[in-house]
């Protein structure tokens, strides 16, 4: 399954990763790779989750790409 992440950094210098199609699934790391590795993990705790109490995985958020004249 190919989820996306966002990875971001934070006011501390720290980076958070978190997973649109799944709310509430946040991660966080020292680093990007830290963070990504982290994020897959709670993903993977998440969906874990969902099927232990027989919840479906939300459907895929859509996404498109809009041009903007500044």
């Amino acid at each position: 399954m190919k989820l996306r992440v966002l990875i971001e950094p934070d006011e501390d210098g720290q980076y958070v990763a978190t997973c649109p199609t799944l709310p509430g699934c946040v991660s966080q790391g020292r680093t990007r790779l830290e963070a990504r590795t982290n994020i897959v993990d709670a993903i993977k705790g998440y969906l874990a989750s969902l099927a232990k109490h027989g919840e479906p995985v939300p459907p895929p958020i859509t996404e498109e790409v809009v041009e903007v004249d500044a």
